[in-house]
């Protein structure tokens, strides 16, 4: 029998059918939507006459367009209100199980997979939301689909997909003090570029990703996306069966014995062949910051902004950044910082926050914005004092959602105002019209907000 990588034996364990000189018709394990994508699906259900085909595997919640504060009370903003009472009023209407605002496992979509137990290695998973590439961190195939497909995914519990190639992207080694899974991701799109996965489904491996918490995994993940990629995955071990083990919806008993068994079995045959490697060394990696305005132009911390060598998209970046190439950025004052969205925004998040600026106090200067990830990390946060540590900091600890990753709810950062933002993109305009955004770890973030300029978080942990 040939070697086949984990992604093949994932895609061919779902395909139902193939159109000849077409795509494939890919069967979808489970169906996260939310309220910014689903409104145009349901009303694609509703004039075709049809209901969702198996309600049970999709599940819903509202996230992106959601205030961060006052969630007892009414949404203020219109658009976000009508977003927030639709999805209400479908997943009512197909009985499609909603943890809206309020509800205990309420969160962003992929975070509340993973930390209900519902994310499971060997499956496939979809959402209308590229960053769902997230739950590929568990040994499954997750990636993110448009709003047509989001109507086929409901109507038909299958998706339309042509496969794709496969990737190897190998780190090994030992990362450094104060480098963490966001750094990894940071400098392997900086080598490859933001369209260095085009076409590809990438597999993490090597000792560097062996090593990462499942919160380290999904931020690797999550971004695959940026490098051009179809999804990220990385084969299931002992690490995720931890972690997965007890969860609210995770299997129980004989079931989870059962389980187990299968997902033991789910690792690339050793002679498999992809179509495309690259491997990386851990001890080159230094804490990363990005200076344009795509997740591609990073740069170590303690480096120097590339050169314009007459490359006019470096110019125009850098232009709307007001930087200047060949210059630092260690020392450039900055006015906001936002830790938080699906990159970064887990409990790991949180604590290794806490830890470093417990005791301290943020720049006068710097607005300091907390998001936790869902209910169950803000919870948890509660219970284990974080809140208090990062208030006496000066640090604003907010409620769950996307908040000031994408500009699309009351978290914009002003215009022409620097961010170091945990989230995973920088375009222009994505924090809000005209924001300036730089995109590092939760270490990095936090150092930049104590001492109200870019630092190298290593000096502050020494």
């Amino acid at each position: 029998m040939q070697p086949k990588t984990l992604f093949d034996k994932i895609w061919d364990n779902h395909v139902v059918h193939e159109i000849e000189n077409g795509p494939q018709v890919v069967y979808i394990d489970r169906h996260f939507i939310h309220e910014v994508t689903s409104p145009q699906a349901f009303a694609g259900l509703k004039k075709r006459g049809i209901g969702v085909f198996r309600p049970k595997q999709t599940i819903a919640t509202a996230d992106h367009n959601v205030p961060t504060q006052d969630q007892h009370l009414p949404i203020k903003d219109a658009l976000s209100k009508h977003q927030v009472d639709t999805l209400i009023n479908n997943c009512d209407e197909f009985g499609v199980e909603l943890y809206g605002l309020g509800h205990p496992y309420q969160g962003i979509v992929h975070v509340i997979g993973p930390e209900l137990g519902i994310t499971q290695p060997g499956m496939t998973i979809v959402c209308g939301d590229s960053h769902t590439s997230t739950h590929g961190a568990f040994g499954n195939i997750a990636f993110g689909i448009g709003t047509s497909e989001v109507e086929q995914v409901l109507a038909t519990q299958c998706v339309l997909q042509k496969k794709p190639k496969t990737m190897k992207i190998q780190v090994d080694g030992e990362l450094k003090n104060g480098v963490l899974s966001k750094d990894i991701i940071l400098y392997v799109i900086s080598k490859i570029s933001t369209s260095g996965g085009t076409g590809h489904f990438v597999e993490f491996c090597g000792t560097a990703i062996e090593n990462l918490s499942m919160e380290g995994r999904m931020t690797i993940c999550n971004m695959s996306i940026e490098m051009g990629a179809r999804g990220g995955m990385i084969a299931p071990d002992n690490t995720t069966f931890d972690y997965i083990k007890g969860r609210e919806f995770a299997p129980k008993g004989a079931e989870w014995e059962a389980k187990l068994a299968e997902w033991k079995a789910l690792k690339t045959d050793p002679d498999a062949n992809f179509d495309t490697e690259h491997y990386f060394k851990a001890e080159d990696i230094e804490p990363m910051i990005t200076y344009g305005t795509n997740p591609g132009m990073g740069i170590g911390v303690t480096g120097n902004i590339p050169a314009l060598n007459g490359d006019i998209s470096i110019k125009k970046s850098l232009e709307y950044m007001a930087l200047e190439g060949g210059s630092q950025l260690l020392g450039k004052k900055i006015d906001y910082v936002f830790i938080g969205s699906c990159t970064n925004s887990r409990i790991e998040d949180l604590r290794l926050v806490a830890e470093l600026v417990k005791g301290k106090k943020k720049a006068d200067h710097v607005n300091a914005m907390i998001v936790p990830g869902s209910k169950q990390v803000e919870k948890q946060a509660i219970e284990e004092g974080i809140d208090k540590v990062l208030l006496a900091a000066g640090f604003e600890l907010r409620q769950p959602g996307c908040s000031a990753c994408l500009g699309m709810n009351e978290d914009k950062v002003p215009k022409g105002k620097y961010c170091i933002s945990t989230s995973n993109r920088n375009f222009e305009g994505r924090q809000g019209p005209g924001a300036r955004t730089m995109l590092a770890s939760p270490l990095t973030a936090a150092a930049a907000a104590l001492t109200g300029h870019i630092t190298d978080v290593r000096e502050l942990l020494n």
